[in-house]
């Protein structure tokens, strides 16, 4: 190799199996490390998560929300969320999207993909996980996860914006959420934007950033205010946003039939 050139070897390992739908693997190429869903992705590179480098094959679609690191990209027969990891707050002014830490089982990414994995596998309406990317660089790293687009669905946010969600539909979001909790499923995030409204009263939970499974607490509570804030908030700012009070006694009930 000739002096100063970037060693691009890579190796693959088998990670312990979760199921029979999703295929864990590792591939190691330079210092980024990939966990992948074999049955999805054969033969992943870095080039996977390189908005610019899917750019010039023409397949990145559009910006999927976030903090503008979220893309939709079309693969043939389907179509994929690349997420790139950014932080927020102040922090964000120094380091947008360096982490510290050097292993990846403990990174963002990592621990996201095996989460959505684990709920995937338990039948829970969340995207099935794709790839995982840790970009590994002197004690900080960077990440980017990958997750199957889902069809057909705007996010609760969009949904109230246009229209009305009918009574019973409030109830099935409650039970929804509560088969999350009955799992110990901690969502770090549970807001009016990272839940999926789906056709014939479908629900899905996403972005799973920080989430875990953790013994039952004060956070079960703590998911909850946190996803009506989100609704009051967006009331608050959206003209003609449609939600009330008497909505989230719904989303209650249905919440505790299934909580017991």
């Amino acid at each position: 190799m000739p002096k100063g050139a970037e060693c691009r070897c890579f190796w693959v390992e088998r990670e312990v199996k979760l199921s029979l739908q999703i295929e864990p693997q590792v591939k190691v190429e330079g210092r980024t490390h990939i966990l992948f869903d074999a049955n999805l992705v054969s033969e992943p590179t870095v080039d996977l998560f390189n908005v610019e480098s899917l750019r010039r094959q023409g397949v990145v679609e559009g910006t999927a929300g976030g903090r503008g690191g979220s893309f939709i990209v079309d693969q043939p027969g389907k179509r994929w969320v690349l997420r790139h990891y950014r932080r927020g707050g102040l922090v964000s002014k120094v380091l947008n999207d360096q982490y510290f830490g050097c292993s990846r089982a403990k990174s963002r990414s990592w621990r996201e993909w095996t989460l959505l994995a684990h709920l995937h596998e338990a039948g829970l309406p969340v995207p099935r996980p794709v790839a995982a990317a840790f970009h590994a660089a002197a004690g900080i790293y960077r990440a980017d996860i990958i997750t199957e687009f889902l069809e057909r669905t705007q996010t609760l946010a969009q949904r109230l914006a246009a229209s009305t969600l009918p009574a019973d539909e409030w109830g099935n979001l409650g039970a929804l959420i509560a088969r999350f909790h009955r799992r110990n499923v901690f969502h770090a995030d549970l807001n009016a934007h990272n839940i999926l409204v789906g056709e014939n009263h479908s629900f899905f939970l996403i972005d799973f950033d920080r989430g875990e499974i953790r013994p039952r607490g004060a956070w079960l509570e703590g998911n909850l205010n946190r996803l009506h804030r989100s609704v009051t908030k967006l009331q608050a700012q959206t003209p003609g946003f449609r939600f009330e009070e008497g909505d989230w006694e719904r989303l209650l009930e249905g919440y505790r039939r299934l909580a017991g």
